[in-house]
C-alpha cells in the first residue's frame, strides 16, 4: 500500500491530533466534508470534533486567533488555501508571531501550513514559493519538504517546536509523490539531505526541484559525469556545513529553486559558499529560478517559466564547462 505526499500530510495531523489535546487545526473549509481546497484535513473533523474549525475568509484573522491561542498553551495548525493568500497575514506573521517570544519570553508555537509552488494552470495568484520572504524575518522556521518522508516527520516535528513555524509544502507534489508506507526514521530539522552523491558538481536544492534535479543527475551520469543533489529541506535553520561538504567534494556549485530570482533561497546559499568556501570553488558558482515575472497562466508557458530539467541541464553544463 502506497502513502501519497498529501497523504503523508494528513496522517501526520491525524497523528497530532491523536496524542496531544492541545492540536488543533484552523482554516478556510477544512471541516466538514470538503476537507479544504487540497483535502489535506478529509475526515479529520469528524474523527476529532472541535478541533478542526473552519475560519472566516480572514488570513489576518486566522492567524491572530492562533497566536492568541499558542501564547494560551495550545498548538495550532493554520491551514492556508495557497501559500500566495499568507501575504495578507504577513503583519501578525512577520510581526506579531516572529517577535513575540523575544518582546515577551512567551513561546509562539503556531505552524501555518502553505501549499506552495506551481501547477499547470494555477496562474500568478495560487503558484508562489514564498520560503525566501518568510526566510528574511528573525523568529520563524521555514520547512520545505520535498519528500513523503519529510511531509510527514516534518510537520510532527514543527508542531513541537516553540517558534512559529512556515510549513511550505509543495501543491504538485501532493499526488505525483508516492512512498511504500510512511516513515519510521528521521532527520532533525535544520539537517540537509545527500539525496545522490557526485562529485563532479553539486546541485543545492530544495522542495519540488529536488526531482528536477535528480532528473538531470540521472541524465548526465549516462555520459560519466556524477552530479550530487542535495535537498536542503529547511530553509531557516539552513543547514550550511552539510553545503560546504558537498561542494568541497565536487568543486562546483549549482544552486535551483523555484521561487522568483531577486534574493532569496540560492541567492543565500551563494553568499554563504562565496564568504565561507571561496577556497573550494573551482569555477563560479551559478544559480537558476524562475523568470522575474508574474507566473503565467497557460501551461505551457508555466513549464518555460520555472526551473525545469531541460534548463537546469543548460545550467549544469554552462558551470562544467568553466
Amino acid at each position: 500500500m502506497s502513502v501519497t505526499y498529501l497523504e503523508a500530510i494528513r496522517e501526520a495531523q491525524a497523528k497530532l491530533l491523536r496524542e496531544d489535546d492541545r492540536v488543533f487545526i484552523y482554516g478556510q473549509d477544512i471541516a466538514g466534508k470538503f476537507g479544504g481546497a487540497f483535502k489535506a484535513t478529509k475526515g479529520l473533523a469528524e474523527q476529532f470534533p472541535g478541533r478542526v474549525l473552519n475560519t472566516p475568509i480572514s488570513e489576518d484573522a486566522m492567524v491572530g486567533t492562533a497566536i492568541g491561542a499558542a501564547m494560551e498553551g495550545m498548538r495550532p495548525i493554520v491551514e492556508m488555501q495557497f501559500a500566495d493568500f499568507s501575504s495578507i497575514a504577513l503583519n501578525q506573521i512577520l510581526n506579531n508571531a516572529g517577535t513575540q517570544y523575544w518582546r515577551t519570553q512567551t513561546p509562539c508555537p503556531i505552524t501555518v501550513r502553505l501549499p506552495s509552488g506551481g501547477t499547470k494552470g494555477s496562474g500568478p495568484f495560487h503558484s508562489q514559493s514564498m520560503e525566501g520572504i518568510y526566510s528574511h524575518y528573525p523568529g520563524l522556521v521555514v520547512l520545505t519538504p520535498a519528500t513523503v518522508e519529510d511531509a510527514y516527520t516534518m510537520l510532527i516535528d514543527a508542531v513541537a517546536i516553540d517558534d512559529p513555524v512556515i510549513y511550505c509544502e509543495h501543491k504538485y507534489l501532493y499526488y505525483h509523490l508516492k512512498a511504500d508506507a510512511l516513515p519510521t526514521e528521521k532527520l532533525p530539522i535544520g539537517k540537509a539531505r545527500i539525496v545522490r552523491p557526485g562529485r563532479d558538481l553539486s546541485i543545492v536544492t530544495n522542495s519540488a526541484m529536488v526531482h528536477e534535479a535528480l532528473a538531470v543527475a540521472q541524465q548526465f551520469s549516462a555520459d560519466g559525469v556524477e552530479i550530487e543533489v542535495v535537498d536542503l529541506r529547511s530553509v531557516k535553520p539552513l543547514d550550511t556545513d552539510t553545503v560546504l561538504a558537498s561542494v568541497a567534494r565536487t568543486g562546483r556549485l549549482l544552486c535551483v529553486g523555484e521561487a522568483f530570482p531577486w534574493g532569496g533561497v540560492t541567492a543565500e546559499v551563494i553568499a554563504r559558499v562565496a564568504t565561507e568556501g571561496f577556497h573550494l570553488l573551482d569555477a563560479a558558482p551559478a544559480r537558476i529560478n524562475a523568470k522575474d515575472t508574474p507566473i503565467p497562466y497557460h501551461p505551457n508557458l508555466w513549464s518555460e517559466h520555472r526551473p525545469n530539467a531541460k534548463t537546469i541541464a543548460a545550467k549544469v553544463r554552462q558551470v562544467l564547462s568553466e
